[in-house]
Order: structure tokens, then sequence, then C-alpha cells
């Protein structure tokens, strides 16, 4: 059946020599896969690969069948145009990360409009402030929420994390729980600390999401703090 849903981009892979396997996280399905034959090679029309960046928030019209892992989509056009998200070299580079973690924990082929309307208003604010370098670490807190995860503020030092953590990274991880994007400039700390908060979080996201993988893309931002 012919379906119309916006959709959120998490990964886009070249298929043989022309054809792209696209992951979206979508209002309506969820997490659903599309293989997008001989885009590379099509003229101009409804489908370009320039859409499928990640993070890109698509309108698309797609031919769902509900026993099939790969789904087509029949027509294309942005939701939402970026201004910076990825031509800004520092947003950019937080954006694979950002991409790569979603990919990793969103797999319910199902929908859930709060978690799609927070990662749709969340990039959006991403997209339209000033680079923020410690928004990533508020962006997988709110995203614990959606998960069933999010942690307890007040028994930090109990079950949170590690233990051999020192109490200036869990007065930082109680500023970030809750905060909102705006009042990211208040949290005023240096690399490795940052470094060392986002590998708590991680560890986190792997106790309590039993499928959790370290990201790959660690080590582009490591490069771009430091």
């Amino acid at each position: 059946m012919l379906l119309n849903t916006n959709a959120i981009v998490l990964s886009a892979l070249k298929y043989k020599d022309s054809s792209l396997i696209v992951s979206c996280y979508t209002r309506e399905l969820g997490v659903q896969s599309y293989i997008l034959h001989h885009i590379f090679k099509a003229k101009k029309g409804k489908l370009n690969s320039a859409y499928f960046q990640l993070l890109t928030q698509l309108e698309i019209q797609t031919n769902y069948k509900p026993n099939q892992s790969l789904h087509k989509i029949t027509e294309v056009k942005l939701h939402h145009t970026y201004t910076s998200l990825h031509t800004n070299v520092y947003k950019s580079s937080v954006s694979i990360f950002m991409a790569e973690v979603l990919q990793n924990v969103l797999k319910e082929e199902e929908k859930n409009t709060e978690l799609y309307h927070f990662l749709e208003a969340s990039l959006l604010w991403y997209d339209l402030n000033d680079f923020n370098a410690n928004f990533h670490l508020a962006f997988l807190l709110k995203l614990s929420q959606y998960l069933g995860i999010h942690p307890d503020p007040n028994t930090l030092h109990l079950n949170f994390f590690r233990h051999d953590m020192d109490n200036q990274k869990i007065y930082v991880l109680k500023n970030l729980l809750g905060i909102h994007f705006d009042d990211l400039n208040t949290i005023k700390i240096n690399a490795q600390i940052r470094q060392d908060i986002l590998s708590e979080i991680l560890h986190y996201f792997s106790v309590h999401l039993g499928a959790f993988k370290k990201p790959k893309s660690l080590k582009i931002l490591h490069d771009i703090f430091n």
C-alpha cells in the first residue's frame, strides 16, 4: 500500500554500483529500510541521493508491504532544509555520531509519535542555533527518557554509571539531566571532562540496552573536540 510519512535518515549505504540502502526512523512506522535502485545513475527527478544525508528530515511516499524487509520510496521531498547541520564541520561531525547511536538504539518497527517529535525538534534546534559542544550529551540523556532508561538524578552516585565517578562529573551530569537546550551555555566543562562524561553515558546505555554497541564514530568526536 502507498503510505505517506515523515522520516529521519539514520544511515545510507551504497549497494552495488548505482543503488542505495537507506535506514530511516519514520513517524508512522518506526524504523524502516528502503532500497533505491539506480539512484546514482538517475537523471534529475523525484529521487536524488542528496536527499539521504544523515539526519535529513524528509517527507516520503513509500510502497509499504508489511512482510518485506526492504521497501521502495516512490516520492520524496525535504521536510526541513537545514542551514548548518550538514555544512558546519563541528555539527556535521557530531551528527555522524548521533545518527550512529540512533541506528544502534532504535529497533522497533512501530509508531512512536512522541519519540519522533523529540528527534525532529532536537535536530531543528541543533540546526538553527550556534554550535554547542555539550549538545550531544544533553541529547543522549533526553533520548534515554524515550527509551525507558532515564536515570534518577537523586541516585546518580548509587546506580548511575560507574562507581569511580568523581563529584565534579556527578555535578555536571545532574545539571545536564533535564536541562533545556537553550541553557546549554551555562555548562562550562573542558574537553577531557566532556569525553569522560560521554564515556559514562555510553557505558550506561550498554548496561541498560543489551544490544548497544560502542559507536565507531567516537574517534571523530575526539578529534573534533581536541
